[in-house]
């Protein structure tokens, strides 16, 4: 039992439990959503030979960096990441750089939670038959555009974004899925570990594979209602069909990468605290891989069958594509207007919608635990007070990314594409270097395993990993300030050029409130993370 603690720290009830929770933390809205547009855009086929690269070169190292990271901040009784950072290279700037662990997740989790809300509130309008009201008013095109304008409209109006200006003025049935969402939420949170997250990750996770199921075998039987050669089989061969021209497009390997990133959580410290429940000899390397896995199962063997052979039935290769060019066009315009056009279709669209709710929760109440363990562990807080408190932060906060237009681009853009490369290189540099020897950290990946990884395996943690994470840093933050550079170059005044720069932008409304946001975060952190109680120079248990 640490110093000052009333009671000692939860453990995961069972490995099942573990496993699933894991899962769900990383099965989310990036495997539904994310990546059924992102590698249409990049080409289907020309983006899975690079995605598959970084998935076994960055996102099976980085799990298991964070994985290894909070069993070890668990023998200490600690489970964030500015103490874990600090266990293993004790100096204070430590603490400070793992505020980012912390910080990033919770800036996520705010914009995250109203998404997740709109598949919640979605999924009950496609219960009661709008879309096959949306579709019969859009019947009698063969304009794929024109067929799918009225359903952007209703999604557009749903959302405020109907509305002129920088405020947006949200549909009430919008903002009420937001709180049913958020009690939801913070009640998981308030029974902890096992009695909230665990029992709802056995129940979560199986019935959402159970409904992407349902939807792939559907998917996959539908037929284009005006040609039938064309099938969802066509969209099985433009995302799986090899095109090697991915292999020299940087664009290609840089989505691919951030994919992974996004996909499996990592770089963001939600893993690092979950992990940290574990028992300080529990496996690590078979449970990291099988999270991974089913990750994996959930979003390319899933997910990339529902939304994008859908798609390829109704719109064409050509019209996926175009689609695709905007975020979230695929699965909030598309696939409610395929739905409309088919039999059962509201049972479907509920299901669809519904799935989509269920990998949202299970993330957010993963992004969520980081800050809320952060209080318990460092200022022994009871749960439900940090909860309580959390929660109406994350309530007020929330409202920025509900009634203000293009907040959402720029949270995200900090905390859900740069920031998790970033925190991923101070992980897997504080882990593969931090720890001395290499042998070392084989040693720590293979504790307690039920699997050996070959040594090797630490080699790609210690020297390839971060090299690869350096060049996608350095990528991103060119990628976005050379675009302020050009418009310079062109005699753009410095204002209108930065505004083009979401790194140099403080000037355009969003960016500004975006920026303080972050910043008033990371600044109320660090005043916590100065306070934190004494840290105790050895593992506390080894039991």
């Amino acid at each position: 039992m640490s110093k000052g603690s009333g009671k000692p720290r939860e453990t995961w009830g069972s490995k099942i439990g573990l496993i699933l929770a894991m899962a769900g933390n990383a099965v989310g809205l990036g495997n539904f959503l994310r990546f059924p547009y992102i590698a249409a855009q990049n080409g289907g086929g020309a983006f899975m030979i690079p995605y598959f690269i970084s998935l076994f070169l960055l996102g099976i190292p980085l799990m298991l960096t964070e994985w290894a990271l909070g069993r070890l901040g668990g023998r200490y009784h600690r489970g964030t990441a500015p103490a874990v950072l600090y266990a293993i290279v004790r100096h204070p700037i430590m603490k400070y750089l793992g505020i980012l662990g912390i910080l990033l997740p919770f800036i996520v989790v705010i914009y995250y939670t109203y998404i997740e809300s709109w598949c919640f509130s979605l999924s009950f309008y496609s219960l009661m038959g709008k879309f096959q009201e949306i579709g019969a008013m859009a019947s009698g095109t063969s304009d794929p555009g024109a067929y799918l304008k009225p359903f952007e409209g209703f999604i557009n109006a749903f959302l405020g974004r109907t509305s002129p200006g920088f405020i947006l003025h949200p549909s009430a049935a919008a903002y009420i899925g937001f709180l049913i969402v958020m009690v939801i939420n913070l009640y998981i949170l308030y029974k902890g570990i096992t009695e909230g997250i665990e029992k709802f990750a056995k129940f979560a996770m199986p019935l959402l594979f159970i409904m992407a199921i349902i939807l792939v075998i559907r998917v996959l039987t539908l037929k284009n209602p005006v040609d039938p050669n064309l099938t969802a089989i066509d969209g099985l061969k433009f995302l799986w069909e090899p095109k090697i021209q991915g292999l020299t497009n940087p664009k290609v390997w840089i989505a691919a990468a951030g994919q992974v990133f996004f996909t499996l959580s990592v770089g963001m410290g939600s893993i690092l605290t979950y992990a940290s429940y574990l028992k300080p000899k529990d496996d690590i390397a078979l449970s990291s891989i099988a999270t991974a896995s089913l990750n994996e199962f959930g979003e390319v063997v899933l997910g990339g069958s529902i939304a994008i052979p859908a798609a390829v039935v109704f719109f064409g290769i050509a019209g996926t594509m175009e689609i695709a060019s905007e975020a979230f066009k695929l699965g909030f315009v598309s696939m409610p207007a395929i739905f409309s056009n088919m039999p059962l279709g509201r049972i479907f669209g509920f299901l669809w919608f519904f799935l989509l709710f269920f990998a949202g929760i299970t993330s957010s109440i993963a992004l969520t635990t980081p800050i809320i363990t952060f209080l318990q562990d460092e200022f022994k807080w009871s749960r439900g007070k940090a909860v309580a408190v959390i929660g109406v932060i994350w309530f007020l906060l929330s409202h920025f990314a509900i009634f203000f237009r293009d907040i959402v681009d720029h949270l995200d853009f900090w905390a859900g594409t740069v920031g998790i490369v970033f925190f991923g290189l101070i992980l897997v540099l504080t882990f593969g270097w931090g720890l001395g020897k290499l042998e070392r950290i084989y040693k720590e990946i293979n504790e307690g395993g039920y699997i050996t990884l070959p040594i090797w395996f630490a080699g790609i943690i210690r020297y390839i990993t971060p090299v690869i994470l350096i060049v996608i840093l350095i990528w991103f933050v060119w990628s976005d300030i050379s675009q302020a550079f050009s418009l310079l170059s062109q005699g753009a005044g410095l204002v209108e050029a930065f505004k083009a720069s979401k790194i140099l932008d403080f000037f355009s409304l969003p960016a500004l409130i975006s920026k303080m946001i972050i910043i008033g975060l990371f600044v109320f952190l660090g005043v916590m993370v100065g306070k934190m109680r004494e840290f105790e120079e050895t593992p506390l248990s080894e039991s």
